[in-house]
This record gives C-alpha cells, sequence and structure tokens, in this order.
C-alpha cells in the first residue's frame, strides 16, 4: 500500500505534543511509576517526558523537546519518594523503580512561589499583547492557579527595557523576557549560527545578540528558530503583531529549494499570517530558513496571476478566462501541434520546485496522453554530472538516504553543494552532525562556509 502524509490523523496528531525533552535512544529500558501509573523508557528519559508519554502534564516554560534540558525555569519541579527537596523533572533522568509524584500541595506552592516572581517583573498587558492567546507564560499561570502578585511591581525591574525592532521579520521586546534561554538554544542546537547568548549574572541576565549589536548587524540568519521556541511574547513577528493571531491553518510544503519543508500556514481568512515549520515534518522537524518562514508575500502580492489566462500569440493581449476555457484551449494547442508535426513533436519539463508528485503527474500526462516519452526535470539536468559519477562508483543515481541519515554519519562527503546558502535547512542538520564529532570532507573549487569546519578541502579546478 503506498504510504501518504495525513496531518489530521491521530499518529500525526500526537506527534505534535512536546514531550518536554528530546528522545533518548538507548538499548537499556529502566520502569518507573509517576502518579500511581507504571511505565518502561529507554535509559537516560527524563522523568518529564516520561509523565508525558502518560499524558501527564508537568509545567514548563525552558523546556521543549528539540531542545536540551537547561532546567532554568524550576516550574516542572517533582517530588521523589527517598530524595530530598523537589528535583526539575526535566534535568533527572528516570530510574528503575522510582516513584514520582508530580502533584501536592508542597509542589503546587512552590510553583505558585516561582511563577509570582516571574509575574512580578512582566508587563501587565495581557490584553494588547500580540500573543494573547497564544503565551505559554500566561498558559502556565493559570495551570499553576496565580491569582495574584504578592511583591507588587515599584522595585527593582526590566520593564523599561528598550525594544530591537532592527529585524524586517520580527520583533524583540526585552521587557517580556523571563532568560528561559530557550532562543539562545535554538539558535544554537537547532540551526547551529551562535547568534545569542545570555549576558550578565543574577537579576542582571539578558539575551544579548553579542557585543550590544542589534538583530539587524548581529550573525543572526532570520532563521526564526528563536521566535518559534520563544514561550512569551519577547520574540514575536511582525505581521502578528500588525495583523494578531491567525485563526486557522493548512499543511502545505515549501517550495523554495528541494528540501521539501512541511509548514503550517497559519491564517486570518485568505490571508496568510504566517508560516510555522511542522514539527512532524520529515523532512525539517520544525525547522525552517528564512525564505520558508518568512518569505511569504507573494501569496497576496498584488503582481500575482490568480486566474488563468489565455492568448493566441505573443502580439495579443492575456484574458482571464475559466479553467474549463484554458485547459481546452491548451489541449486544443497541443493536438494541433501534434497533428501538424507527429506526436513525438512536444513534452514537457518539470522544475526542480516541484514536488515528487507533480512531476510525476506530468511524467503521467506526457507518456499517457501524449504519447511518447519526451519528459524530463531540471533536476536532471544541473545535477547529470552528479548523477553520472554515483551511477558510476555506487550503481545508482539517486538519492538513496533520508536527510536524517546524515545523524548516523561518521564521515560525510560534500561535492560541489553549499547546504548552507542553498538548503539551509539540510545544512542546519549537517552542521549540528559535525558538531557531534563527525568529520566532512569538501570537493569544490568555490570556498563556502562548511569549509572552516571540515577535515579535508579539495578545490579541483574544472578542467581536472
Amino acid at each position: 500500500m503506498v504510504d501518504f502524509y495525513d496531518p489530521n490523523s491521530s499518529a500525526n496528531q500526537a506527534s505534535l505534543k512536546d514531550l518536554g525533552t528530546p528522545y533518548v535512544e538507548s538499548a537499556e529500558h529502566v520502569s518507573l511509576t509517576i502518579d500511581g501509573q507504571e511505565i518502561t523508557v529507554p535509559k537516560g528519559t527524563s522523568v518529564m517526558r516520561a509523565a508525558a508519554l502518560l499524558n501527564i502534564t508537568i509545567p514548563k516554560l525552558c523546556a521543549s523537546d528539540n531542545l536540551e534540558a537547561f532546567g532554568s525555569c524550576r516550574l516542572c519541579a517533582v517530588e521523589i519518594t527517598g530524595r530530598k527537596g523537589l528535583p526539575a523533572s526535566c534535568t533527572t533522568p528516570a530510574e528503575d523503580n522510582m516513584q514520582v509524584s508530580t502533584q501536592n500541595k508542597k509542589i503546587a506552592r512552590l510553583r505558585k512561589n516561582i511563577m509570582e516572581l516571574y509575574i512580578s517583573d512582566h508587563p501587565l498587558d495581557c490584553l494588547t499583547c500580540p500573543s494573547n492567546g497564544d503565551c505559554e507564560l500566561q498558559d502556565m499561570a493559570g495551570a499553576v492557579g496565580l491569582r495574584e502578585v504578592r511583591y507588587g511591581f515599584d522595585g527593582e525591574n526590566h520593564l523599561d527595557a528598550a525594544n530591537d525592532e532592527s529585524n524586517p521579520y520580527f520583533t524583540f521586546e526585552p521587557s517580556k523576557c523571563i532568560v528561559c534561554s530557550r532562543c539562545v538554544r535554538a539558535c544554537e542546537q537547532v540551526q547551529g549560527t551562535f547568534a545569542l547568548t545570555v549576558d550578565g549574572r543574577g537579576f542582571d541576565s539578558k539575551i544579548s545578540t553579542g557585543l550590544d549589536n542589534n538583530f539587524l548587524s548581529s550573525d543572526c540568519v532570520s532563521c526564526g528558530a528563536c521566535v518559534q521556541a520563544c514561550p512569551t511574547s519577547t520574540l514575536t513577528e511582525n505581521n502578528v503583531i500588525e495583523q494578531g493571531q491567525p485563526e486557522h491553518s493548512v499543511t502545505t510544503t515549501c517550495a523554495y529549494c528541494g528540501v521539501g519543508c512541511s509548514f503550517e500556514a497559519q491564517m486570518k481568512g485568505e490571508e496568510v499570517i504566517r508560516m510555522v515549520p511542522a514539527k512532524d515534518g520529515q523532512a525539517n522537524h520544525g525547522h525552517s530558513c528564512v525564505k520558508g518562514r518568512f518569505a511569504f508575500g507573494y501569496a497576496t502580492h498584488q503582481d500575482r496571476i490568480t486566474s488563468p489566462m489565455i492568448r493566441d500569440s505573443i502580439d495579443q493581449p492575456w484574458q482571464e478566462v475559466s479553467w474549463d476555457e484554458a485547459i481546452a484551449f491548451a489541449a486544443k494547442k497541443l493536438k494541433g501541434i501534434q497533428a501538424q508535426y507527429g506526436k513525438d513533436s512536444i513534452g514537457g519539463i518539470t522544475s526542480s520546485r516541484c514536488t515528487n508528485e507533480e512531476t510525476y503527474l506530468v511524467q503521467k500526462l506526457v507518456r499517457a496522453a501524449f504519447g511518447n516519452n519526451n519528459t524530463d526535470t531540471c533536476a536532471r539536468v544541473c545535477h547529470s554530472p552528479t548523477g553520472y559519477g554515483l551511477k558510476a562508483t555506487l550503481g545508482e543515481s539517486a538519492g538513496t538516504q533520508t536527510f536524517d541519515s546524515v545523524m548516523q554519519a561518521d564521515t560525510i562527503i560534500v561535492i560541489g553543494a553549499n547546504p548552507t546558502d542553498a538548503h539551509p535547512v539540510f545544512g542546519s542538520l549537517l552542521k549540528k552532525r559535525l558538531r557531534q564529532g563527525a568529520n566532512l570532507i569538501i570537493a569544490d573549487p568555490r570556498k563556502i562556509d562548511l569549509g572552516n569546519s571540515c577535515l579535508l578541502y579539495t578545490s579541483p579546478s574544472p578542467r581536472d
């Protein structure tokens, strides 16, 4: 049976749940009890993730299952039988025979006190905040039952911190920052740019782009990973600030490059408010580049053609017609060419930006309707040298691995490609594997960014 992707299936909906900490692969397993429920998980799995697998929700602000556990917010504290204190569940690994309690009066009081401290240094403008209704801080305040702030707002705070509006796609409001470090870790672990850091210690800690630069003049590549990771309104898309929260979403595929990133086009009516990379996207796993996330203005641009148009010759003006008229016109012209010049006189070529499904349909049209084999794709043309080399050495000219397989490679060879520029999402994944210790060999007459991380760099001349 042909496997296909259904974004509304129960399996895919379940995969969208944030389990708090990343999956740990291990041949060993441990069994523990959380709130009276037993579960067996791979050794090294956090208590938070184990609880989430049991559909037990533990409040959190600094944790996310695409980032390594950090343990800064302390909101996820739990009680473990036989241990002192209330450890953070995100940084506590599950152990055999562990007895965990996630809810009792002692834990509830601690969580409420922690949230009270956060709110005492946070603007109380929820009703006019662009993230109202889509804010984890707001959700967690409700989850722990916070109803008042006893500390007042007259003491030292960060409420007057100036906004950074230099980036054309999003705004940074440091007055709303809780210094959870999710943006910093997303920039490091997901994107691999290391444009952000935490500057200062204690109460003076703040998110910084380094050397007091703003976002635009920093090393930021505007991938948006920090925006997606932020649990407050500190980092917010300008579109959301200007137009409000989206009301529904449509699953789609980015057409900018060949990676094929999955996105949720979040919309208000027929207008796209923001593009959010799909967490369950097999090619991008919730990450994106600046083009996929922010360069969607073409969808509503005034120059975009939204209706089919026809004309008999290049000298005539275009005429808007219905789809039935356009298809009938095209079929008539194609049949006319074949009748005059023979069935091999026409063919079809697809762009490398097309999906595999679209390319398949075009070749099906050519073979079944046109009656010939004159079909091609520009991906074959521009990659013909690569295809020839792969066929000669490996016996197969097509790609045989998924993008994820690079995470299992010990040595990676990049030949005549520039992943960080041409396919940035895969480039980020590749850099992640290099940070884990994999070796990189590059063969390219050009100098590319990955050259700074390679074991061997060879620059063959075109005549070699």
